[in-house]
């Protein structure tokens, strides 16, 4: 499982760690059952706190993505496919917000973005 930590991003690590999973699980790279390594072993490859993987794992586990059996480690879970989905279409609303803003930051229009937007649909 291939991480990278970006330790000059706003983006706290835990976070990083939590979307970079949920990334390998929606790709597909990860599938229900498999296991996760463990809390010391991503620890020490990523060279960050136990307790950042740690609270990584909750939040996976919290939002479904992940099962912790204890004594025998944290596993990827059934994936909800309308939980996945819905995930996808928050992460692509986010881009997209982050896009007319920055149109609007540089000046173009409403319209304008609209039609740059159907461009791209179309091609």
């Amino acid at each position: 499982m291939r991480i990278i930590i970006n330790s000059s991003s706003m983006v706290p690590i835990y976070e990083q760690v939590t979307d970079q999973i949920k990334t390998l699980i929606r790709g597909g790279e990860l599938k229900e059952n498999d296991n996760l390594p463990s809390v010391r072993v991503l620890s020490k490859e990523l060279k960050i706190s136990a307790l950042t993987v740690k609270k990584a794992y909750d939040s996976l586990e919290e939002e479904g993505f992940a099962v912790t059996v204890h004594g025998k480690g944290t596993y990827v879970a059934a994936v909800n496919a309308g939980l996945l989905l819905e995930e996808q279409k928050k992460e692509l609303e986010a881009d997209l917000e982050m896009a007319v803003q920055k149109g609007r930051r540089y000046g173009i229009s409403d319209e304008d973005i609209r039609s740059l937007f159907e461009l791209i649909l179309e091609g």
